[in-house]
């Protein structure tokens, strides 16, 4: 077995050999992310380049899984930790936990994709009541030394034990009041000290055991909690957010500890090598003097400007930049830099491609091309179509009349209105019960998750764009606000103070703006995106006018069109969408739904036409509604004169075009009971009776209703034919499909196509122009798709009705489940994103995929498409050009994402594992 294979099921630790659990830092590389995460990886990668990075080792993905899977550690593990223990313990020359002369290690998660906040750490492990004293000896700080001592206690209480994390900092506060500081680094050794004694009977007293003295016993069951950790509520919830697959497992990386804790001359900090939230370049980052790495994370201090540390500390401030430099080149890529700075020495903790708003990644992709570090297949892996999705929501209007109360850094672009609510659980009860919120919090920690993801937008009055909330906001295109400090967050009574005195509390309208760090009280009008102006044809890239991100969407898209196979269409069903559609982009109509132009004023002619007796009842119900048939028609073709339009004949529930049947029938009893006349309302209730179906949408629909309501397919054909008709004798170049919807069997099709091929006949015998009208079908049934190959032989075309495909495959209704079980499916992990937001690969997809290769072995010309809104949704436009359909069809709003994807789809082979 190789060092590199992957173990599933119940393959135990001792049956598993010749496989390698730990890498030294020198042995690995950023390509080995599936095997050591993505921090070991790039770890190993720093120590490679020759950067000072403290020595360390990493424990792979595969023993946490072989760990889950049994639960049960690799019997070879423990002695390969202790092979590079021993090894790290000669090149520090001290050893863990020795009393006099303590070494210190932190152990850290790391799983292949980034997950800030979401797993566990441990900083400090190898301090106990002996070594603590030869930590401050050594360190010439007894204040130092108790303070990483509590720490200890309190992370390693926490994660490792379950601790409630409150009951330490409910502690720590104590302990600051009692001596009227207002900040942890005001505290004396002497109140550490005891804060560490109160922290171990916390630990006693929740844990119900001591705090372990034995150093091997604190690392060894810290690297157990962070393999537990994988499968943590938080770690799981964020996967699902993020689509992070569920069985990659985490790494775990043992680093030798380095102290930002030592004084005004230590501190730790985060980096970037641009601006993640616009892409500029520059100096950005956090820095924070006297402290340890969670300090900035968690936001708990605010932060000075990363500039600042060039007047701090030069020496590393300038060798920091060099580094950067060395980084960004090195991964051509925008990084996000822990670091810590150790009386005076510089050391890297971590370095990764750091997570970005969508705004800077468009940004960011261009200006690397423009620098010549990746060309434009790279560019378009760097980009996605959600962010593109994101840069199309509206703003906030400047010209609007607001009252601004306060202002933050601004740390994920968008504009977010809702409901101020002050802890994570009342912000996922009123967002369920359709209310908007703005998670407003002093700082926000894993914990919050839940919360942020139901919120439109995060506030906070302390942290950076380094903190937590900053993180995780860009990381799920949330608007958030860090670090508003002038706001006076009070969770515990629910309300926000704000200059002047005013009080917000818990209901309260605010809204917030991430692009400027703006907080407005109350509802701030919204405007269109410029990147929607763009795409309207109301702002050109390249113009005075045009800002910098439309001009690099403007040049994404053009590289994404390049590169595409797949075409993409629009869902449409009148001229002033099709419009719309052409606009964004859209090379033709993919789905045209006949029934929509039947609602309204024409709904009680399609009723009479479904009710009607006679035969003579039928043809005048159809002869009304053939001119105003092809009215619509003549005006869609003229819209999209020149690129395909398929148009779909009636396909409603029936039920849609009935009377309710429970009004129909109060209304007839009110009728009896006050002895009026009610002989039509009978009548009509009689009918609605005899055609009532429990099940509309498994009922007379599609090809059945054509089928049994003679003339009604053939006017629609008809209009289709004569509108085609009369846009070719204005000189204009209409080109209708004619999709047949709810086909499950060929003889359906050849019927009705029989009816139309000799309708198109008659239109152009009686008009003198030649038709060539496209005859196909929709691919919205299992059957159907199962014999795709027989129905071949009568289509020209498959497009595949996703939505009723996934109804029909799964055997339930979407308008019910969706709010009665999805939730719960979710949330167990039975889905990882709703199948109809994300096309079922394994069910749906398997279905798509043999009818295509079915359709196309009968008909090696057939053209295959999409008309589901799975056509707009990035990861199925994957699938569908995987698969090899000819093109995709979705909303006019959807058409700029497809696009996107499609490029991206096309280039996906070659180029990077981009998250």
């Amino acid at each position: 077995m190789s060092e590199n294979k992957d173990l599933h099921g119940a393959e135990s630790a001792a049956s598993v050999e010749g496989v390698k659990f730990v890498y030294d830092f020198t042995e690995g590389n950023k390509d080995l992310k599936d095997l050591l995460g993505g921090k070991g990886a790039n770890l190993a990668e720093m120590t490679n380049l020759g950067l000072p990075v403290p020595p360390g080792f990493t424990i792979t993905t595969v023993a946490c899984k072989v760990y889950l899977d049994s639960g049960e550690e690799p019997a070879a593990l423990r002695d390969e930790v202790s092979a590079h223990l021993v090894a790290l313990e000669e090149r520090m020359g001290k050893k863990l936990g020795q009393p006099d002369n303590p070494l210190l290690v932190s152990v850290r998660s790391g799983a292949k994709f980034s997950m800030p906040g979401m797993m566990d750490t441990v900083l400090n492990i190898g301090l106990s009541d002996k070594s603590v004293q030869g930590l401050a000896e050594q360190a010439g700080d007894a204040r130092f030394a108790w303070d990483s001592y509590r720490r200890l206690i309190q992370m390693f209480g926490k994660t490792v034990l379950g601790v409630d994390g409150e009951l330490f900092e409910d502690a720590l506060e104590s302990a600051k009041a009692a001596k009227k500081v207002s900040v942890d680094t005001e505290l004396e050794a002497a109140d550490l000290k005891k804060l560490v004694t109160r922290f171990k009977k916390i630990v006693k007293t929740e844990a119900g055991r001591d705090f372990p003295q034995d150093p091997r016993e604190q690392m060894d069951l810290a690297i157990k909690a962070v393999f537990e950790s994988w499968n943590g509520d938080r770690a799981k919830l964020y996967r699902r957010q993020e689509r992070i697959p569920g069985d990659l497992g985490t790494a775990v990386n043992v680093c030798s500890m380095v102290f930002g804790n030592l004084g005004p001359d230590s501190g730790t900090g985060v980096a970037f090598t641009r601006d993640p939230a616009s892409g500029h370049q520059g100096v950005y980052g956090d820095y924070l003097q006297n402290a340890q790495g969670e300090d900035v994370v968690a936001g708990i201090r605010n932060t000075v400007p990363l500039a600042e540390l060039e007047q701090i500390d030069k020496k590393s401030y300038d060798q920091l930049m060099q580094i950067m430099e060395t980084l960004e080149n090195h991964y051509k890529d925008l990084c996000d830099i822990e670091f810590t700075i150790e009386r005076g020495q510089l050391w890297m903790l971590q370095t990764r491609v750091g997570k970005r708003t969508a705004g800077a990644a468009f940004r960011i992709a261009t200006q690397l091309v423009d620098q010549g570090l990746i060309d434009e297949t790279e560019a378009l892996q760097r980009v996605t179509g959600a962010q593109l999705a994101q840069l199309m929501f509206p703003r906030f209007d400047e010209d609007a009349k607001v009252e601004k109360v306060g202002r933050g850094i601004a740390a994920s672009p968008g504009a977010a209105v809702g409901k101020a609510v002050f802890d994570s659980y009342t912000a996922v009860k009123w967002s369920r019960s359709g209310e908007k919120v703005i998670l407003v919090r002093r700082e926000t920690n894993p914990d919050d998750l839940d919360g942020m993801i139901a919120a439109e937008g995060i506030l906070t009055s302390r942290g950076g764009k380094t903190s937590h909330a900053a993180v995780v906001a860009r990381g799920m295109g949330k608007t958030c606000v860090c670090g508003a400090e002038e706001l006076e967050v009070d969770t515990k009574r629910r309300r926000m103070t704000v200059p002047g005195g005013h009080v917000v509390e818990e209901g309260d309208v605010i809204s917030i703006d991430g692009s400027s760090g703006k907080v407005y009280l109350g509802e701030v009008p919204v405007v269109p995106s410029p990147v929607v102006e763009y795409f309207e044809g109301r702002m050109h890239a390249g113009a005075d006018d045009a800002d910098e991100l439309v001009e690099a969407v403007h040049r994404i898209m053009a590289f994404a069109d390049r590169k595409r196979r797949l075409r993409v269409r629009a869902n449409a069903d009148n001229a002033e969408d099709a419009l719309r559609a052409r606009r964004f982009g859209a090379q033709g109509i993919g789905l045209c739904r006949t029934e929509h132009m039947f609602l309204g004023d024409r709904r009680e002619q399609v009723e009479r036409l479904i009710l009607a007796d006679t035969q003579e009842e039928r043809e005048e119900s159809l002869k009304q509604l053939l001119p105003l048939q092809k009215k619509d028609f003549v005006e869609l073709f003229e819209a999209m004169d020149g690129l395909p339009v398929t148009v779909r004949l009636l396909d409603p529930p029936l039920h849609e075009f009935l009377p309710d049947i429970t009004e129909l029938s109060v209304r007839v009893a009110l009728a009896e009971s006050r002895q009026e006349s009610h002989e039509n309302d009978l009548r009509l209730l009689q009918a609605v009776h005899r055609l009532h179906e429990q099940n509309p949408m498994l009922g007379l629909r599609g090809v059945r209703l054509g089928l049994v309501i003679p003339g009604l397919f053939t006017m629609q054909v008809r209009a289709i034919a004569e509108a085609a008709a009369e846009r070719r004798n204005a000189k204009g170049d209409p080109r209708a499909e004619i999709m047949i919807p709810l086909v499950g069997t060929v003889q359906e099709l050849e019927i009705v196509r029989e009816e139309a091929d000799q309708v198109i006949a008659e239109v152009e015998a009686a008009t003198g122009v030649e038709l060539k009208l496209a005859i196909g079908t929709m691919i919205e049934l299992p059957r159907a798709a199962l014999t795709a190959g027989q129905i071949a032989e009568a289509a020209e075309f498959f497009s595949f009705g996703t939505n009723d495909l996934t109804q029909t495959v799964w055997g339930f209704s979407r308008d019910d489940v969706e709010a009665s079980f999805f939730t719960a499916y979710l949330e167990k992990g039975i889905f990882g994103v709703s199948p109809f937001e994300t096309i079922d690969r394994d069910g749906v997809g398997s279905l798509v995929k043999s009818a295509a290769e079915a359709g196309r072995r009968t008909r090696p010309d057939l053209k295959l498409g999409v008309c589901g809104e799975h056509g707009g949704d990035p990861e199925s436009v994957h699938f569908f050009h995987e698969v090899g359909l000819d093109y995709v069809s979705c909303s006019p709003f959807r058409i700029p994402v497809a696009r996107l994807e499609a490029g991206r789809a096309a280039t996906q082979s070659t180029g990077s594992d981009h998250r």
